[in-house]
């Protein structure tokens, strides 16, 4: 995708990843929309980050997406970037169902439904526009799993696989589908995640990221270098490895 002059949507963007994405995005000169579900919050980040546009969406909500999708389609007819982010991690014990099942749904719900929505919502549309993209946002986690978060690895194994589906079907339509896939990296994902010295500043990867978007712009996945040990754990032949590493030293790693 181009690095600017694009008019894009993020839902779940009112802090970490997306919002930082957000802010650079429209530093480089492309028109922006965030979505989140407190309005509250939507008007604090209006009001820090002028030209920046806001919609309340609720990602875990069929209604509330299909509504904002609306929204940001009749405001910006000119939209041609969906960033589908959705996620929440959480910490489970599969070893009694109390400590996972309702975990579980939560996280199936929004990592996974709430991108798949978003897509139907916007792949109409995008397939109208000269130069679109959808940008899915799976994690390091998706192919190397850290023990104490199941769920949130299998849904963004899910994503990942998603992504690589999508692509072959959408190939010749002009829309891409590039895969975002994050390394740790230091935001409120889980709590205490921001103070995580082992996870990646996240200006440090947002800049990285834009760089290597603006570099290859028809890559089909973004991978910062942080992220390419546990990406590539099981084609080097060391995944055994990987997964020991992880779980020793990041045990709140994304």
């Amino acid at each position: 995708m181009d690095i600017t002059g694009n008019t894009v949507f993020i839902p779940g963007a009112t802090s970490g990843i997306g919002l930082a994405l957000a802010v650079a995005l429209h530093e480089r000169g492309n028109t922006v929309v965030v979505g989140g579900r407190r309005a509250a919050v939507l008007e604090q980040v209006a009001a820090e980050h002028p030209g920046i546009g806001t919609v309340v969406v609720d990602t875990t909500d069929p209604e509330s997406i299909a509504a904002a999708s609306a929204h940001v389609i009749a405001t910006h007819p000119e939209v041609n970037v969906l960033v589908a982010m959705a996620g929440i991690m959480q910490a489970e014990d599969w070893r009694t169902p109390a400590g996972f099942v309702d975990s579980a749904v939560r996280t199936v719900t929004t990592n996974v439904l709430g991108p798949v929505r978003l897509i139907g919502a916007f792949v109409e549309h995008l397939q109208t526009r000269p130069d679109a993209t959808i940008m899915t946002v799976s994690s390091g986690l998706a192919f190397a799993p850290l023990a104490a978060t199941p769920s949130y690895n299998a849904s963004k194994a899910a994503i990942h696989q998603l992504s690589e589906s999508i692509r072959l079907q959408l190939a010749g339509t002009g829309v891409r589908v590039v895969e975002l896939v994050p390394p740790a990296v230091r935001t409120p994902l889980m709590p205490g995640h921001e103070d995580n010295a082992a996870a990646m500043p996240l200006d440090a990867f947002v800049a990285e990221v834009l760089a290597l978007v603006e570099a290859e712009p028809d890559a089909t996945e973004i991978l910062v270098e942080a992220v390419k040990f546990l990406r590539y754990g099981e084609a080097r032949g060391d995944y055994a490895r990987v997964v020991e590493t992880l779980n020793r030293t990041d045990p709140h790693g994304r």
